[in-house]
């Protein structure tokens, strides 16, 4: 499982520089920090809490 929150986590920050510098443009998504920009570093943010809350918890069981 945590291997693959991580391939999720580097896929979202692939998509969001990506997303950023502005390769997505010739579909319709605005270079900078557009939705799709916000909706991955969200992504990302989540998994990371994610993963922490759950090594936490693991201590206290330890």
């Amino acid at each position: 499982m945590a291997k693959m929150l991580e391939m999720i986590g580097i896929a979202l920050v692939a998509i969001m520089t990506l997303g950023f510098v502005g390769v997505f443009q010739p579909y319709g998504i605005k270079n900078g920090t557009s939705e799709l920009f916000w909706i991955c570093a969200g992504g990302t943010l989540m998994i990371i809490i994610y993963r922490k809350m759950k090594n936490k918890r693991d201590e206290k069981e330890s």
